[in-house]
């Protein structure tokens, strides 16, 4: 104990002094002269701003840059983290009326040029500084237009010393969606100035290596993180349009990979207009983008049940999610959630059963519980998860047990839908296989699940439930004999009954909606295993 205590406290110093040595070679006068470009170029394409409408979130409204405190903007003390990330960003230049004075929207770049020269931790965060290009980029209307010799020398100057420092620290980015912004940023501005098919080469290539890497053969992410998903196709979508509206040829590679997140993003939202909640995604509402797919062109479609470790079945009025996915290696599961076989079912465009969302700040406390097992519509063992997650303060836990699937089987018939997989999340703790059988009769509008506890190895007497979590706003009451649960879907009526008798209403958490929570109902089934298998039969019936 001693001992690894002692290697913990070395590890860490280690890791300490070598960030806080990069942090001083960062802002030392070395680094300064390298990253500062010998040949300033000038802006020759000005991209439009309304490219980056599915990414970037503001009022419908546009705002005078006058509204702002002009003199005060970079004085601010003690702003929050997100706030400071937003200002430094300068995405809400994208907010701006056009009529804005071009002269007040220099000087504050001017100013944040003045302040901010040189390499500092905060404002020169790698995320920060590629949006930071981006917006001052595709809002060149405001920021560069009719400006002097000096200014564009200036602007110019930054934006060049900022790619070139992107480029020196994508590949020690820790985060893949980060890297995805960044390779935007190098692509956009080897598009934006002449004579730099170098940056354009260089990100061009980063790009590759990032699909490459964290992609699988479906050009699903390996994350398995919808979210992260739809974010891809967004930026792979911004990136084509810049080629497109530049007059560059558009890479082949660019246009595959737009075609596999297409379809994906097909399979995962237009199936049932409705997010699915698995696996680091929450409520997002891509109506917008849907929007914005149709009016660039894009009509995506899949014919596919099954993707990325999921299977979506529907007809009309009914659809059956079902996560049946292995958990990913260690190092892009920082947002996994532990819902093996967990299952929604939407009936009429409402959800009936859920999961229960992702708490995605990683500093909360609410982060690791959004993780659970329990937070999700399906069996868990000893009030533990089917994976284990590393203790890790101020960062997005990430998996050190994960599971595999062990047998998966899809039946999809106009008059019969049926899932059937099993997980080992349970086998080395406990000894135990969870085998989940789920079946949909369309004509009687009846689900029929078979939750089976195979034993591999003889451990009985742990305490097992299997949950099934509702939205916030359904109603659900017992049966005068107690055997069933009445579920009131805005009027639609359910019925839930279990072979099982311990069968009770639980109170939980939702996180649906990003970084919040409120209060829903679960229906519990309890007990307790023994020394068989044991099969839990539970229906869900439409009166």
């Amino acid at each position: 104990m001693i001992f690894n205590n002692s290697l913990n406290f070395i590890n860490n110093s280690y890791i300490f002094s070598k960030k806080k040595v990069r942090s001083l070679y960062l802002g030392s006068n070395i680094y300064n002269r390298k990253i500062t470009p010998s040949v300033i170029d000038y802006l020759e394409y000005h991209p439009s701003p309304n490219l980056l409408d599915s990414l970037v979130k503001y009022n419908k409204k546009k705002v005078n840059i006058k509204n702002y405190s002009l003199n005060k903007i970079w004085d601010s003390k003690n702003l929050k983290k997100k706030d400071y990330t937003n200002l430094n960003s300068f995405f809400w230049l994208f907010s701006l009326d056009l009529k804005s004075s071009k002269k007040d929207t220099q000087n504050i770049i001017l100013q944040w040029i003045d302040k901010n020269y040189r390499y500092n931790s905060e404002s020169w965060d790698f995320d920060i500084v590629a949006k930071r290009i981006i917006a001052w980029t595709s809002n060149s209307k405001l920021t560069y237009e009719d400006s002097s010799a000096d200014y564009r020398d200036n602007f110019n100057g930054v934006i060049k010393k900022q790619i070139n420092h992107l480029i020196n620290e994508i590949t020690r980015s820790k985060w893949v969606d980060d890297k995805m912004i960044g390779c935007a940023a190098i692509i956009l501005t080897g598009l934006s100035y002449q004579n730099n098919d170098e940056y354009l080469k260089i990100g061009l290539d980063l790009l590759k290596k990032l699909v490459k890497s964290s992609f699988d053969n479906d050009g699903f992410p390996k994350s398995r993180n919808i979210r992260q998903l739809n974010f891809y196709l967004k930026y792979f979508i911004l990136i084509r349009e810049w080629f497109k509206e530049s007059q560059n040829e558009i890479p082949d590679f660019i246009n595959e990979n737009i075609y596999y997140l297409g379809q994906a993003y097909a399979f995962t939202w237009k199936k049932n207009k409705t997010d699915m909640l698995f696996n680091g995604n929450h409520e997002t509402n891509n109506i917008d983008f849907d929007h914005y797919l149709k009016k660039l062109g894009y009509n995506f479609k899949s014919s596919t049940n099954e993707l990325g470790g999921y299977v979506v079945l529907n007809n009309k009025k009914t659809s059956l999610m079902m996560d049946v996915g292995s958990s990913p290696d260690k190092k892009f599961s920082s947002n996994y959630q532990a819902g093996a076989l967990s299952f929604e079912i939407i009936s009429s465009g409402k959800k009936l059963i859920c999961n229960s969302g992702y708490f995605q700040n990683h500093n909360h406390r609410l982060n690791k519980l959004s993780k659970s097992s329990a937070i999700h519509s399906t069996l868990i063992l000893d009030d533990r998860s089917s994976c284990k997650f590393n203790e890790t303060k101020n960062e997005s836990s990430t998996v050190t047990h994960g599971l595999k699937i062990l047998k998966k089987n899809i039946v999809f018939e106009k008059n019969y839908w049926k899932v059937n997989a099993a997980h080992d999340g349970y086998l080395k703790q406990y000894g135990i296989i969870h085998e989940r059988e789920l079946e949909f009769y369309p004509e009687q509008i009846k689900f029929i699940g078979h939750d089976k506890i195979i034993f591999k190895n003889n451990i009985k007497n742990i305490n097992f439930e299997i949950r099934f979590h509702l939205e916030p706003n359904i109603k659900i009451m017992r049966t005068q004999d107690n055997k069933s649960i009445l579920i009131d879907l805005d009027g639609e009526g359910w019925k839930f009954n279990s072979n099982n008798n311990n069968m009770n209403i639980d109170n939980g958490l939702y996180f649906g909606k990003k970084d919040s929570f409120v209060d829903n109902q679960n229906i519990v089934i309890s007990g307790m295993t023994n020394d068989e298998n044991q099969t839990i039969k539970w229906e869900i019936t439409k009166i």
